[in-house]
């Protein structure tokens, strides 16, 4: 246990300093923190859970590797106009891949055929909220970035969309502590994305470099917390009519 209380309040004073280097644009540097911090995270969960979730520590895996690979990025040489950047399309192939990691972690947990049945309308509404948002925000990088990398933009807004959709349908369908906790995460973390988003393409602003980082430092914390959590069935959010009359007789 001391070892535990150790782990944490190093990864919080390591998150401190993350904040810190982002703000002050000390890009590899914090990315070599960025891969530290994740390792320790690692070690925390894998060290300290009782109920281990595979899906989720792959998550944690690819994200910690997609860093690794994002410090090659500050000593290649300088990209010429018409040839392909590798490691930017490796880079953020990495983190696609573990934001749909989640999204399978999450669809595992959900009974589809009572979920469309349930919440056919929130679906729907959510599928036209997810096409006109990453519609919106990717065109906003259209004239900055060659056709190949606004398609790995879309694709990259598109899943963790799709993930915030997601995380928010289990909140309805399951109505219990983690999957609050694991909606709460997700919106920290697609709020990251977007404001790292406006950091590198549109804004220059260095301020949004401590808040992008600030929410992603969040976003893992919460997504820790309810890893702590087990997978129980949906609560029931209210009794019906009929047990009310007989609890009032």
């Amino acid at each position: 246990m001391l070892v535990k209380k150790i782990l944490k309040v190093v990864l919080l004073l390591l998150s401190g300093l993350f904040v810190v280097l982002q703000g002050l644009s000390l890009g590899i540097e914090r990315a070599i923190l960025g891969i530290a911090i994740l390792g320790l995270l690692i070690w925390l969960y894998v060290g300290y859970t009782k109920r281990i979730s595979r899906l989720f520590l792959l998550f944690l895996a690819i994200y910690a590797f997609g860093e690794l690979i994002s410090i090659a990025v500050w000593y290649k040489p300088e990209v010429e106009e018409n040839e392909i950047d590798y490691l930017y399309f490796i880079t953020n192939g990495l983190f696609i891949l573990a934001y749909i990691v989640l999204i399978i972690k999450t669809i595992r947990q959900l009974n589809l055929k009572k979920v469309v049945s349930e919440l056919k309308i929130s679906i729907v509404i959510l599928l036209v909220l997810d096409v006109f948002c990453v519609t919106l925000i990717s065109d906003t990088t259209a004239d900055l970035l060659t056709l190949p990398e606004y398609i790995i933009e879309f694709v990259y807004n598109a899943v963790i969309m799709i993930l915030l959709s997601f995380a928010l349908i289990d909140y309805m369908y399951r109505n219990n502590n983690k999957s609050m906790l694991f909606l709460i995460g997700t919106i920290f973390m697609v709020f990251s994305e977007i404001i790292q988003l406006a950091y590198y393409y549109i804004l220059n602003d260095d301020s949004l470099g401590y808040v992008y980082s600030i929410f992603l430092i969040i976003a893992f914390a919460f997504y820790y917390i309810q890893s702590q959590f087990i997978v129980t069935d949906p609560t029931v959010a209210y009794v019906d009519e009929e047990s009310i009359d007989k609890v009032e007789v």
